[in-house]
């Protein structure tokens, strides 16, 4: 008997699964927009998906790919949940949202946005919980392939906390630690971990759920061409564009993959 008969393993899984993301998200979407704050958004984000990691988990029984891939889920979900809403706690708001948490329909988009997409990066999990295949090789190699990216996304935002909660730092830009060998490599970090992810959920997924890809190739692609890199981008381009040692900086570094700087 599952936990809960309305998340039991059937085809309707993936819709169940995702009605509870976009009731999750409507409801912390009301309450950012009743009291226009942005301290839900990205916690909402993270805790999303260690809420559905906690559904399958208490669904898993014995089976031991099901229980590493919850465990990954929900200890990256805690670690980015905590992390960001303490971040936000100490800016107050996030500048990302100015001109649109005012505009009730922007807003919601955001939202709506954000639900898909973490339905779509889940597939993987979902699917792969419903089998009762057993990890392998590869379900290994993703642990690692996880835990790395893992580490070296908590690695570059803590780096970046303390060096901007220094007086000293104000106005200025990091590329000191991990941030000497790429400009952005929290986001290294994340896409790596996603991909750990998917390699963890290959033994369950037949031919026909090989769709599940989708995943680590949508939250690949949004930091690339979306909502990451490009957004802050432009903020980096506004504030510092004309600062010599930012466009050297710039220059001389890496974007995403971690590599030595160019010598100039």
């Amino acid at each position: 008997m599952h936990f809960l008969p309305f998340f039991s393993f059937d085809s309707w899984n993936l819709l169940s699964t995702l009605i509870l993301v976009f009731a999750v998200q409507a409801f912390c979407f009301i309450f950012a927009s009743v009291f226009q704050t942005d301290k839900l958004t990205d916690f909402a984000y993270g805790m999303t998906f260690v809420l559905l990691a906690s559904i399958f988990l208490l669904q898993a029984g014995e089976n031991t790919l099901s229980w590493i891939l919850c465990s990954c889920i929900i200890l990256w979900g805690l670690r980015l949940s905590g992390y960001l809403f303490v971040r936000i706690l100490k800016i107050g708001k996030d500048e990302r949202f100015d001109g649109r948490r005012e505009n009730f329909w922007r807003f919601a988009f955001f939202w709506i946005f954000q639900a898909i997409v973490i339905w779509v990066i889940l597939l993987p999990v979902i699917v792969a919980v419903q089998s009762s295949a057993q990890p392998g090789v590869l379900s290994y190699a993703g642990v690692a392939v996880f835990l790395f990216g893992l580490v070296y996304e908590t690695i570059a935002d803590a780096q970046k906390f303390q060096f901007r909660n220094r007086p000293e730092n104000k106005g200025k830009w990091i590329e000191s630690g991990l941030w000497k060998y790429s400009r952005y490599p929290n986001y290294f970090g994340e896409v790596v971990l996603w991909w750990g992810v998917f390699l963890i959920a290959i033994p369950a997924l037949s031919a026909a759920a090989w769709f599940t890809i989708a995943g680590p190739i949508c939250i690949t692609f949004i930091l690339l061409k979306v909502s990451g890199i490009p957004l802050l981008e432009e903020g980096h381009k506004k504030r510092y564009g004309k600062n010599p040692a930012w466009l050297a900086y710039a220059k001389r570094t890496s974007t995403l993959f971690p590599w030595f700087p160019e010598k100039q």
